[in-house]
């Protein structure tokens, strides 16, 4: 009878301290915890990567803390500060992508496993370092996408392409910018489109607000274009060139902007009852950038399963006409 009671306080005890255990939010038995840094956590795809990293957490069962890491400080600093927290990794889109042998460094000495998203660390000579696991978009590809659908845009309103001017809103810093925008204009000029007639608009940071300055220099020093097209790195950019226009009198009838990313932005541009210049954005889904990393990461310190050494996502073009059916075809809900 007393070892019968003895064995039901045992049980009991455990059972209260397993309870205070899993308590935490997405909290696992075997406390796996894995940090996910961004560079620009204001940002909307940056926030939309945390969300879908949140259901791989809450799905998995495992904590997730979130890091915003807009500096180069501020990422051996977060990097320390996981350690201490007893996480086991970390998926990370660093604010410099040539900070890449002292993160691979700072991870190893604290012992923990990292792969990056969305911009791949490269190393002092510029090569991308291929021993850290990583997932990003074909930026190029997605680039000449933009390019393909500016240019059947522009032969589908019967625009003279000598008429039209192309605010190439550049970040050149960044090896993906440089990708994007690049594989764009090629696909520009392969359709037609005079090279003398693409001004490149150089920003100081990726959003909305300096790509409004970089694109209103453009459009100051070259008054004699009839139409303009702009693409950059993301939405944020276009927005910006396509605020800029408006600001001298270029409506969606005398602007083509089609952005990358499928964000927020892009869909509230959408959403207005009439339509702007911003013409379109090439969705990528952030649901894989967020959601999968965390997944691959939880599994390699799990199961000990290491994620690919390099996993590309691709985009669809989508306008205010079609950007319902794009998004629900890229697994994400209507908007």
């Amino acid at each position: 009878m007393k070892r019968r009671l003895f064995l039901t306080l045992i049980a009991a005890a455990t059972a209260t301290s397993a309870s205070m255990i899993a308590a935490p939010v997405a909290q696992a038995a075997d406390d796996v915890k894995i940090g996910f840094l961004v560079k620009q956590p204001e940002e909307p795809w940056f926030q939309d990567e945390w969300k879908f990293a949140e259901m791989a957490a809450k799905e998995k069962g495992f904590t997730l803390v979130k890091i915003g890491a807009p500096s180069g400080e501020k990422v051996m600093s977060a990097i320390d500060n996981l350690a201490a927290q007893k996480a086991q990794g970390f998926i990370i889109c660093t604010p410099d992508v040539k900070l890449g042998p002292g993160i691979v460094a700072k991870a190893k000495a604290d012992k923990l496993k990292m792969m990056t998203v969305d911009d791949r660390l490269v190393d002092g000579s510029g090569k991308p370092i291929e021993a850290v696991p990583h997932m990003g978009i074909s930026a190029y590809n997605i680039g000449k996408q933009v390019g393909d659908g500016i240019a059947a845009e522009i032969k589908k309103r019967g625009w003279d392409m000598k008429d039209v001017g192309a605010i190439d809103v550049t970040y050149e810093q960044l090896p993906t910018a440089h990708d994007r925008t690049s594989g764009a204009t090629d696909a520009l000029v392969a359709a037609g489109f005079p090279k003398a007639n693409i001004v490149m608009a150089p920003q100081a940071k990726t959003d909305t607000e300096n790509a409004f300055n970089a694109a209103n220099i453009a459009l100051t020093k070259n008054p004699k274009y009839k139409h303009w097209v702009a693409y950059a790195l993301n939405d944020e950019g276009v927005l910006g060139a396509v605020r800029a226009a408006e600001g001298r009198g270029f409506k969606a009838d005398n602007m083509i902007g089609i952005g990358i990313g499928g964000s927020d932005s892009a869909l509230n541009e959408f959403k207005k009852p009439n339509p702007t210049g911003f013409y379109g954005t090439v969705i990528i889904s952030p649901k894989r950038h967020g959601e999968e990393t965390s997944e691959l990461m939880y599994a390699w310190i799990k199961d000990r399963k290491a994620p690919p050494a390099l996993t590309r996502t691709t985009g669809m073009l989508a306008t205010r006409d079609n950007v319902s059916s794009v998004r629900q075809q890229m697994g994400l809900a209507s908007n």
